[in-house]
């Protein structure tokens, strides 16, 4: 019980909760329609009307910062999903095969991860052009061989272990071992790497739509916000200030929320043995 209460997990679990809610709000409703450029009404300052002010279009900033709270979320975790089928895939095939298959996966492996991510990225978006999806698959296969590591580093010492022998024994084939006795073990290790990479995509989509190659306006993303807010960072200093926080906010809970995970996950730490 006192694992739960620690700081790391209440501190990231609400501000995560928070950043969750205000999308799922956005969803059903927003004050104002977040792409409707108002010409009359722009650069206003926070009031009673517009809570934090309007843009250079006159668009309202509260609403745009929950319709953005949508789509970076969205292509967080559509991304995290398609980086961890791949990576995962391609961790069990070559930790658990080994031989020829290993070396290939981790020939190419190795090759991505030479790469950072981010410019491995840019490189695809470049070729396929920004879109929603295509930073999706763009992420994905660029976070893709930091999950395959992982989980090959998990199957080398699971494999060798008394109750995979024991199934290959029984008559088992590789398969059913694999993703019955194999697979659920490396759970912990990629959950806690899940949290940190939704942390990572979320900072990689801003970067890529600060940089003009993320989701195209007039959709609303925190990164294609900061960007147009750069030239009114006197006159309205809002427009930057407001999505720079919402994407602090949001890695500060996902990191803290992944350093809690690891504790509680961590098989070697004792101290959360009942008490």
């Amino acid at each position: 019980m006192r694992r739960l209460l620690r700081p790391n997990l209440l501190i990231g679990g609400t501000l995560l909760s928070l950043v969750i809610g205000v999308a799922i709000t956005a969803l059903a409703w927003t004050p104002y329609d977040p792409t409707r450029n108002n010409l009359r009404r722009r650069l206003r300052p926070p009031g009673e009307e517009f809570l934090l002010g309007t843009d250079e279009f006159g668009r309202d900033i509260a609403s745009r910062l929950m319709a953005g709270a949508v789509t970076s979320l969205t292509v967080a975790a559509t991304t995290v999903l398609v980086a961890l089928t791949l990576g995962i895939a391609i961790g069990l095939a070559g930790g658990f095969l080994r031989g020829w298959t290993d070396r290939i996966l981790g020939a190419l492996n190795d090759t991505l991860l030479a790469f950072p991510g981010i410019l491995l990225a840019l490189g695809l978006l470049s070729v396929l052009g920004p879109s929603r999806w295509g930073i999706v698959l763009a992420l994905g296969l660029a976070y893709a061989p930091t999950v395959a590591r992982v989980v090959r580093g998990s199957v080398l010492s699971i494999r060798e272990r008394e109750f995979v022998e024991a199934s290959r024994a029984l008559g088992n084939s590789e398969t059913y071992t694999l993703l019955r006795h194999v697979l659920p073990h490396t759970a912990a290790p990629v959950t806690v790497l899940a949290t940190s990479l939704f942390g990572w995509i979320i900072l990689s989509e801003s970067a890529l739509s600060f940089l003009g190659l993320g989701v195209p306006p007039p959709a609303a993303t925190w990164g294609n916000m900061l960007a147009a807010g750069r030239p009114f960072m006197e006159q309205a200093p809002v427009l930057s200030i407001a999505p720079g926080a919402m994407i602090a906010a949001c890695l500060l809970g996902t990191n803290l929320l992944g350093d809690a995970l690891r504790d509680l996950l961590d098989p070697r730490d004792g101290s959360g043995d009942g008490t």
